[in-house]
């Protein structure tokens, strides 16, 4: 696999590709029900390999990996991605490093009803203004990988479980990203459906992605597979 570039930045010459410095996020400054979520984190997160955040609902997982995934700006602190400076960027090109640096795969899928499984998977390629062919072909490509070529053209909501867990990660890497986050993966699967996730992000690992998962699920957090644990209890990393 070639290098994925962030600015000039080679991902693959980077040890730790993410760093936080004294991130703090409070929700509702000012107001009576003021809370924060994360209090002063420092971490740095190392490529190519499969970090797991646990803790307890409310410990500050969720929120992390927004802030990491440059879905929410910190209240304070610094960022720095493959070691460039991100904090402060303007919205449009926080938005354009989100596009191509990451894929997200949600507690819930979000897949979008009524649409088919290409459908769904083409549709964070459409900003990116490639030509629909080659969208199309790519996005057929990562669902034969996924053995998901014969329900290319079903309805999302028709899929089973685990199907739909798989579809949810091909659109996740639709745009080929170098760090793909997940958030509660597998809160809505059963036991070798979780283990099944397991092994395939197992295996984006040895393609050189970096994967990030938020997890309470021992399934996750205890697997061979995961390289590092992070745990957090009330907005602080407390390992």
């Amino acid at each position: 696999m070639s290098p994925r570039f962030f600015g000039f930045i080679p991902f693959r010459w980077i040890s730790a590709v993410i760093q936080l410095f004294k991130i703090t996020k409070t929700y509702n400054q000012g107001r009576p029900n003021e809370f924060t979520a994360l209090k002063g984190i420092d971490l740095n997160v190392d490529g190519d390999r499969i970090t797991v955040f646990k803790g307890p609902s409310g410990s500050g997982k969720t929120t992390l990996l927004s802030i990491v995934g440059c879905m929410a700006r910190p209240t304070s602190g610094r960022i720095k991605l493959a070691g460039q400076e991100i904090t402060s960027l303007p919205e449009r090109f926080l938005a354009e490093n989100r596009r191509k640096t990451f894929g997200f795969v949600f507690q819930n899928h979000n897949l979008i009803k009524g649409l088919t499984v290409l459908e769904n998977t083409m549709i964070p390629a459409y900003p990116t203004g490639e030509k629909h062919r080659l969208i199309k072909e790519r996005a057929k490509d990562i669902l034969r990988k996924f053995q998901l070529d014969a329900k290319a053209l079903q309805r999302v909501e028709l899929l089973s479980g685990g199907e739909q867990q798989r579809a949810a990660i091909v659109r996740a890497l639709i745009n080929d990203p170098p760090i793909l986050i997940a958030d509660e993966p597998t809160a809505h699967l059963d036991t070798e459906l979780a283990r099944e996730f397991m092994e395939i992000i197992s295996e984006l690992k040895k393609e050189g992605k970096t994967v990030l998962i938020a997890s309470h699920d021992p399934l996750v957090h205890e697997s061979p597979f995961v390289d590092r644990v992070v745990a957090l209890r009330d907005g602080l990393i407390v390992d």
